[in-house]
């Protein structure tokens, strides 16, 4: 008889949100009208890319069991312009959410189900019972065959209820852009932007306005071909190659094509497009980071620039920028660790959150990154990564005047102006920003506009201008450049997410990893499981940091440090075991499960002297009842 002790059944907690509901037709769906149905809550927020993944993760799940499954998502905000009810309504739109989404601006839901990170999925079964609770990306085959034994399970206990869910479409309205990306002006003086919600790239011609051609089909793909045959997925950056680098490869564009994991290259000449680097895959932990461009997984990459001899990536899925070669077609990591967060040095130390624009200075020397999730400007030169502009994940707002108090919140874009002046694309402050490098100040150019992602710089006789692309407002506008910036109201925010209240001293790190049904541990390449911790300020830990393969680890804190952030990221690997027949699998596929979490901390002397954190938690079906 098993030692190990049962775990006890939990009934799931109502959904409660104040912002309502969306993709429901104006209903608002409660977990006592589910019954019946296995529900998947995923909490996510829309400026977290690891929140699209899963985005894309479900969809599949979602055909595959659409009459016995209801996906919800919990939209639960990290940065303040997230829990506007409007913002959350586009990103909806925006990402092609083909589900009822709960908005729980106050994070009440959150604290419910005690989530700790961003993204987590809860598993509700048709009586109302939490049965599995799973932080981060890769859990789609785990989630699979979960719902399959839930299924057989319940419709053995004739309390599977199959039929539709509460999703009811909204009908998007028809504009020439959909909300673009990013924008380049090509030779020619016209502009090229990346639909991103049509799917698509549209030439403009220099009023941002008249469209003069599409290339791609605009349905979500990863087709070569021509421009009414193409197909591309939520594509971003641009960046124009050198007259002679184009020549020799054939085509002028290098288009980061989001959400297929890829480059793709375009010829202006016949708008034809081809795959240049990546497989369509997403590339997770252990993969290859070198080699052959075409054979090589990337992760969401967001913006594209030529610089040093080559086109750097910003590759906001794994926080880190890479660099393209088009001529010998090799990929290679250029700077970061993967580890998420704002930490300055070599490029082979540095850390990002999701950089997400880049520029290059007028000599050439400096690249620009918009580091989104640090709210931050950072740049590379010579080698190394320096803060010009931010203070770390959690601190954001809208406050001009010298850099080492400025604040941004989420920018995605950074244009470099005539005077090597940075302009900055603030999207969540809905303004366009300028840092001047020599008098290390920020200054706001421009407020009210629409989720701002990039902006290219034109010039005529009446002066300087920008031609920003207001992605939430599906279009580019023409902005002239003033010669004083103007005077704003200061906000600063720290993230609306309450820190965990630890014990001072010693605290007892546990990373939760049930391997999910019909698999096994994968140790064939060296131990399963990896931890790595950290902390900001590094004076936070005095002992337990760095990495280690055991999923627990004690940790010892400096009670003089009372607040902080732990970062600490977990990774475990797993095989089939057993087929839907029960038999051992012959040829397994393999899986990695990843999270990453930022904790705020604060210690208190009655803080727990535990902090636990779930990769995965599955709740067996030999599970004790419990009280409601």
């Amino acid at each position: 008889m098993s030692s190990t002790p049962r775990r006890v059944r939990v009934r799931a907690p109502e959904l409660a949100g104040a912002g309502g509901w969306i993709n429901t037709g104006g209903s608002a769906p409660t977990l006592a009208g589910l019954r019946g149905k296995i529900v998947l809550l995923d909490f996510w927020t829309f400026c977290c890319i690891n929140c699209l993944h899963v985005l894309d993760e479900l969809r599949e799940l979602e055909e595959k069991y659409r009459d016995v499954l209801v996906v919800i998502g919990v939209h639960s905000p990290k940065f303040a312009h997230e829990a506007d009810h409007g913002a959350v309504l586009a990103a909806v739109e925006r990402h092609e959410v083909r589900h009822a989404v709960l908005d729980d601006p106050e994070m009440a839901t959150w604290r419910q189900y005690a989530v700790r990170a961003w993204p987590t999925l809860v598993v509700i079964d048709p009586e109302g019972y939490v049965v599995a609770q799973l932080a981060g990306e890769g859990h789609g085959h785990a989630i699979d065959a979960l719902v399959a034994e839930l299924v057989g399970e319940h419709e053995d206990k004739r309390t599977l209820h199959r039929g539709d869910g509460p999703y009811v479409p909204a009908e998007p309205p028809r504009t020439d852009l959909r909300f673009p990306g990013k924008v380049l002006r090509l030779p020619s003086g016209t502009l090229l932007v990346s639909d991103s919600g049509h799917h698509s790239l549209v030439e403009l011609a220099d009023d941002g306005v008249t469209v003069l051609r599409r290339i791609g089909n605009g349905h979500r793909g990863l087709t070569d071909g021509g421009p009414r045959h193409a197909s591309l997925a939520e594509p971003q950056g641009l960046a124009l190659l050198p007259a002679e680098v184009a020549a020799h490869v054939g085509y002028d564009v290098v288009v980061a094509d989001t959400a297929n994991h890829a480059l793709r290259g375009v010829s202006l000449a016949t708008g034809t497009v081809r795959t240049v680097a990546g497989t369509g895959r997403q590339w997770w932990q252990g993969g290859r980071t070198s080699g052959a461009a075409r054979e090589v997984d990337l992760s969401s990459p967001w913006d594209v620039a030529w610089f040093g001899g080559r086109v750097v990536v910003a590759m906001a899925g794994v926080h880190q920028l890479w660099e393209f070669d088009p001529v010998g077609e090799s990929v290679d990591v250029l700077a970061g660790t993967t580890n998420e967060g704002l930490e300055d040095g070599a490029v082979e130390s540095a850390w990002f959150a999701q950089p997400s624009g880049l520029a290059i200075s007028p000599d050439g020397h400096t690249l620009w990154i918009a580091d989104s999730e640090t709210s931050a400007l950072r740049e590379l030169t010579d080698g190394r990564i320096a803060t010009a502009v931010g203070e770390g994940l959690f601190d954001f707002g809208l406050r001009d005047g010298p850099a080492d108090r400025a604040l941004l919140q989420h920018p995605l874009g950074v244009t470099v102006l005539p005077d090597g002046s940075v302009a900055v694309s603030d999207t969540y402050n809905n303004a366009l920003r300028r840092y001047d490098p020599a008098a290390r100040e920020v200054t706001t150019l421009a407020t009210g506009l629409r989720e701002p992602s990039d902006a290219v710089v034109v010039a005529d006789d009446d002066g300087v201008y920008l031609m920003v692309v207001e992605s939430a407002g599906h279009r580019v506008t023409r902005i002239r450049v003033p010669d004083e910036a103007l005077s704003v109201p200061e906000q600063a925010h720290h993230t609306a997410r309450p820190p965990v209240e630890i014990a001072p001293g010693s605290l007892r790190l546990a990373v939760v990893f049930d391997v999910p049904p019909g698999q096994k541990l994968d140790d064939r390449q060296g131990p399963a499981t990896r931890l790595l911790v950290d902390a900001s300020p590094p004076g936070l830990l005095l002992a337990g940091e760095g990495p280690g393969t055991e999923l627990a680890r004690t940790l010892l804190l400096d009670d003089s440090v009372t607040e902080g952030v732990l970062h600490v990221s977990a990774m475990a690997a797993s095989c089939d075991a057993l087929g839907p027949d029960g038999k051992p699998v012959e040829y397994p596929a393999c899986h990695i499960h990843q999270q990453d979490w930022g904790i705020p901390v604060r210690q208190t002397p009655d803080g727990a002297p535990e902090l636990q954190l779930s990769l995965a938690t599955i709740t067996p079906p030999d599970t004790e009842p419990s009280t409601d």
